[in-house]
């Protein structure tokens, strides 16, 4: 009687919301208070976004990337620079003030994942699919630590790719041209915040292209609705970008540095090269060249590398693959040495989360096999960027709502199976 009575209050979407989001405010304010304040104030900043975020606090527009006046950049999308700029107008230019605010609203983007991952979970599988989805990201330890440990654009990432997915459902459920606009703009804001997420746009479109129940010609033209909206609404930073550095900049221009981090020297133990890589020595080489010569010359070494190495490329591809799902390229090693019970902790949910992922793919395949390729091209086409460049389970994190879909559909697959032969009986 008990449990009949709270059923409707543990499985409310709005009740795993207000608790994702106490644990991950619970978690911050307990690792903020251990930091000194000075440190709070000026460390979570020290990245590229923080040096944007500031330079445009203080009105000098998109630019100076590393802390330096280096002069305008395309190296990052804009939205998120742009936020953490009127945080910074509101509350001050790297100070505690700013971090709190900072870490809140990315503590608030993280637990509002669980309302559309609720509705998407609830579109595939049933009520008790929505409600293991929903508790399982609101422990979701990446869920609950990315807040703190990164003023960057992942968490309200984490919340565009789900709702994305969400939406992309009611799209094919409701084919009103009204919609589709909607759609293309937030597609178009998506990639604003984070181009990664264009990855998967063309499998949720492709998706939509065959569920729509409508002559082939109309498909097309919706589809090309989406499209255009999307395109349309990045346009004016293409713009930007082609005005300041003359050469097409859809969004951002940082991949060829990135291809570098991951395919340079330093990996060849054979090299006569001088085999480090330094913070300071790259941002000097950045200043003097200037954004284009530096990416080109990134661009040119990490391809020559590809070209001389294939085996040892394709070698570290693959150790950055077990990274994306592991935490790391040696999971068992890290896992038997490692001095923290959080690490083994986080490395044993990785695997969990793998053996689920891996479960729910196979449980979508025979229970719910309509809505297989929007779901897995999150987990299969998403990541793939990040094996040829760089692997952390940050850069992961958009997709870990998925992920944690996946997983629900594995825990309740008996459920599902229930109510399919239900209803084919």
């Amino acid at each position: 009687m008990v449990n009949f009575r709270f059923q409707p209050l543990i499985s409310s979407p709005w009740l795993i919301f207000c608790v994702a989001l106490l644990l991950r405010l619970s978690f911050l304010f307990h690792e903020a208070l251990q930091v000194p304040a000075v440190a709070l104030a000026t460390i979570p900043f020290q990245n590229e976004v923080g040096s944007v975020a500031a330079a445009l606090a203080q009105g000098r527009g998109f630019c100076c990337v590393f802390h330096q006046p280096t002069g305008p950049t395309a190296w990052l999308a804009p939205v998120y620079p742009f936020f953490l700029a009127s945080i910074f107008k509101m509350f001050g230019i790297f100070t505690v003030a700013s971090f709190y605010a900072a870490a809140c609203f990315n503590c608030v983007f993280s637990a509002l994942v669980c309302l559309p991952l609720f509705y998407a979970a609830l579109r595939i599988g049933n009520r008790a699919t929505a409600v293991a989805a929903g508790w399982l990201w609101a422990i979701f330890p990446s869920g609950i630590l990315i807040p703190f440990e990164w003023i960057w654009d992942t968490s309200l990432s984490a919340l565009l790719a789900i709702t994305l997915l969400w939406s992309t459902f009611r799209l094919a459920d409701d084919a009103r041209r009204r919609n589709f606009i909607l759609y293309g703009l937030f597609c178009g804001f998506c990639l604003l915040v984070n181009p990664a997420l264009g990855a998967v746009l063309p499998f949720l479109l492709l998706w939509i292209y065959f569920r729509l129940n409508l002559f082939a010609l109309r498909r097309l033209v919706h589809i090309a609705l989406v499209v255009s909206l999307a395109i349309l609404v990045c346009l004016p930073w293409t713009i930007r970008n082609a005005v300041q550095f003359h050469r097409f900049i859809p969004i951002r221009s940082d991949f060829p540095f990135e291809l570098w981090m991951g395919n340079n020297p330093i990996y060849d133990e054979h090299s006569r090269q001088l085999n480090r890589i330094t913070r300071y020595e790259e941002v000097r080489r950045y200043s003097q060249l200037g954004e284009t010569a530096f990416l080109e010359d990134k661009r040119r070494v990490a391809r020559e590398f590809i070209r001389t190495h294939p085996a040892l490329a394709l070698q570290l591809a693959g150790k950055r693959a077990v990274a994306i799902w592991a935490g790391t390229p040696t999971p068992w090693q890290d896992f038997q040495r490692g001095d923290s019970n959080l690490a083994r902790f986080i490395i044993f949910w990785n695997a969990l989360t793998a053996l689920g992922v891996a479960t729910g793919l196979a449980c979508l395949f025979f229970a719910s096999r309509g809505f297989l390729l929007p779901v897995a091209a999150f987990p299969v086409a998403f990541p793939l960027v990040y094996y040829l460049t760089q692997a952390s389970l940050r850069l992961r994190h958009p997709c870990d709502p998925a992920l944690a879909l996946l997983m629900a559909l594995a825990i309740t697959w008996p459920s599902l199976r229930t109510t399919a032969h239900a209803n084919a009986g």
